[in-house]
């Protein structure tokens, strides 16, 4: 195409005033550094997102199937358990029941979440993982006591550690029989536990204030049926994910019963996440819009001193369209070499951050999960640039054709 071979040579010529080679190669570099903005940034949050999601990982379960209605299975959640076991895709699955409770240890006190959980818990979460202080056992009594195991921020409150004697009282509200007003203390039963493990996920939202314990103790504490429980929760075999054996799931159990995968457990807390990244996204985008007001110039500057030279191509025959479709691609293509400028050398930077971890966090290492910015690289993300620099170079096409509808 003529008019395509002739802005090319334009945007590699050298042009006879020098001012306007520096003005387009900043346009070029203006749209490079806020695509390579766009790129960083996006990838930062991703990384962020990893984070998150790894940190989830490791007290959420991969699924959690629970009832769509009321605070039980509608089934019995041993067997079904039993039976989700049994399935190729999935590794594990346990019976849990989550409720309310307070803990009491000596003097202190400490409202608590209590989580009841079946001998193969230890299979769909690491617990060993994540215990910083003593064991963790499956087993439903330790020298004839309920165990438990504590999350970092219940020990602190309650001064307690695995040790010889380390016990805690767990009382809840009774949810059936009298209730004797003269005595308060009957509208609560309470179980004594030993404190067996501490375990921490540097999660303040679990870390602060959760016990786990046998589901024996919990349906007993709770006054539950057995084979009543809240959830039942279960790990993915290696190379399986999560989202696929959810949507089975949920066409097997039926309306009674919610599938959630770990997103759709901490779904809050990863649409904030999202949020943030578009509307930083938005905002670069922005800032990619005022660099891009640089062309504009670039392209003003071009007519002016291009004007003899499209006088001659028309004396030689060429169109007022061709003339103008000159300018059109000039805008286009300082638009796309500034914006693959930027794309590549922003994917450059992440893939060796990625790898190496070059940038590292500043403050002190022993208090972070990571000490380097985690990046992630993802092709949805740079598809989403590469058509913000298309729509670029088409905005700067259009006010190229505004800048030349004159041209002779």
């Amino acid at each position: 195409m003529l008019a395509f071979d002739i802005a090319r040579r334009y945007l590699l010529s050298r042009k006879s005033h020098a001012a306007v080679n520096v003005i387009c190669a900043v346009a070029v570099a203006g749209v490079a550094v806020a695509v390579m903005a766009i790129v960083v940034v996006l990838s930062v949050f991703n990384g962020f997102t990893a984070l998150a999601e790894k940190q989830m990982g490791r007290f959420d379960a991969a699924l959690r199937i629970e009832p769509a209605a009321g605070a039980v299975l509608p089934v019995d959640a041993d067997s079904l358990a039993a039976a989700l076991a049994t399935m190729p895709q999935l590794q594990a699955a346990a019976a849990v029941i989550d409720e309310r409770a307070l803990a009491v240890a000596g003097g202190a006190q400490l409202p608590v979440r209590i989580k009841g959980v079946g001998a193969a818990f230890g299979s769909v979460i690491d617990m060993d993982s994540i215990v910083v202080d003593g064991i963790y056992t499956a087993f439903d009594t330790v020298a004839g006591m309920p165990p438990a195991h504590l999350s970092a921020g219940v020990a602190v409150e309650l001064g307690l550690r695995p040790q010889p004697g380390s016990e805690v009282a767990v009382y809840v509200p009774r949810r059936v029989g009298r209730i004797n007003p003269a005595n308060p203390a009957t509208a609560f039963r309470a179980d004594s536990l030993v404190v067996l493990s501490v375990w921490q996920t540097e999660r303040p939202e679990y870390d602060a204030d959760r016990i786990v314990m046998p589901i024996a103790t919990a349906r007993n504490l709770l006054q539950r049926m057995p084979g009543e429980a809240s959830a039942v929760e279960a790990s993915t075999a290696p190379g399986v994910t999560a989202a696929d054996v959810a949507s089975e799931l949920s066409e097997r159990l039926g309306p009674a019963f919610r599938v959630l995968t770990r997103e759709r457990q901490n779904e809050q807390s990863f649409r904030m996440i999202a949020i943030e990244k578009w509307l930083t996204f938005a905002m670069l985008v922005c800032i990619l819009a005022v660099a891009a007001f640089n062309i504009v110039s670039t392209l003003s500057l071009l007519v002016i001193e291009k004007r003899d030279n499209m006088a001659t191509l028309r004396a030689l025959g060429a169109s007022r369209d061709t003339a103008r479709a000159v300018f059109m691609w000039q805008g286009v293509l300082i638009s796309l070499a500034g914006g693959v400028a930027g794309l590549v050398i922003g994917l450059a930077l992440c893939l060796v951050q990625q790898h190496f971890g070059l940038v590292r966090l500043s403050a002190d290492a022993s208090a972070l999960t990571v000490s380097v910015y985690p990046v992630v690289v993802r092709a949805a993300d740079m598809l989403a640039v590469a058509g913000v620099v298309a729509v670029a170079a088409s905005i700067s096409a259009g006010v190229a054709a505004i800048f030349t509808k004159d041209i002779e």
